[in-house]
């Protein structure tokens, strides 16, 4: 499997993880305190540079449930925006 594609299927992955806080009531909350600066640092090291930068701070306000985006995939858009849009 090609590399950008292992990538992909990481970032479905950590979205997974992030969307769990769904599942259990009440304990999703407290997970995402967790969670939420966790994302961030995978984002940050997972994208170089100003990219990664703000799609790190992205990541933290969206687990962190800040202005309800807390359904976003955003290891996945970010993925897309990286290997697709960008390329256009």
């Amino acid at each position: 499997m090609e590399k950008k594609y292992q990538m992909l299927l990481v970032s479905i992955i950590f979205d997974g993880i992030g969307m769990l806080s769904f599942v259990i009531p009440f304990v999703g909350e407290f997970s995402d305190v967790i969670w939420a600066p966790l994302s961030a640092f995978i984002m940050y090291k997972m994208y170089n540079g100003m990219e990664g930068k703000v799609a790190s701070v992205v990541s933290f306000i969206e687990e962190a449930g800040i202005f309800g985006t807390d359904f976003l995939p955003t290891f996945t858009l970010m993925w897309f925006y990286k290997n697709v849009f960008k390329s256009i």
